[in-house]
């Protein structure tokens, strides 16, 4: 079972289910999207790990949704790809975590700028649909997300709980 889950809980009848073509035509491959930009018809793009994601950037506007591969739980260019796409390229579209998503990795993709995350472990999507995520509410690093400065030190942020 796989299921799509955001900040607001499961998504149902989501149509950008990463490797189902029936259900989701316009998930495209980067280089099918570099080939397919002049279509009006909105779609997405999945990148892979070893993908460049500055590739994307002349056809930008034009993708709804950009779904970024965990191929395995170790692999964490996702979250370089995610960061890249929000702060250099300034995407504002979903961006949806799809593969290996489980819950240790979930709060900071979150902070990496991810909306989405196509889940397919079990005990992972019980804690979402219970929105029990594990975190830690002092960060010294900036992120995607909204956090405000520490009381003691600038460079601590705080989260920005339900923000």
């Amino acid at each position: 079972m796989t299921v799509i889950w955001t900040k607001h809980g499961i998504v149902e009848n989501d149509p950008w289910i990463a490797g189902d073509a029936e259900k989701a035509p316009k998930l495209l491959s980067l280089a099918d999207a570099l080939a397919h930009a002049q279509d009006n018809a909105p779609f997405g793009v999945v990148l892979q790990p070893a993908d460049d994601v500055m590739a994307l950037a002349p056809i930008l506007g034009q993708v709804a949704i950009i779904a970024l591969s965990f191929p395995a739980f170790s692999d964490g260019r996702g979250f370089s790809q995610a960061a890249l796409l929000r702060q250099r390229l300034g995407y504002s579209g979903e961006l949806r975590a799809v593969g290996i998503v489980l819950l240790d990795q979930v709060p900071l993709m979150l902070r990496t700028g991810f909306d989405s995350f196509e889940v397919s472990h079990a005990p992972t999507i019980a804690r979402l649909k219970d929105n029990r995520l594990p975190g830690i509410d002092l960060h010294y690093q900036p992120s995607a997300d909204r956090t405000e400065a520490g009381q003691s030190y600038s460079w601590r942020r705080t989260a920005i709980v339900n923000g």
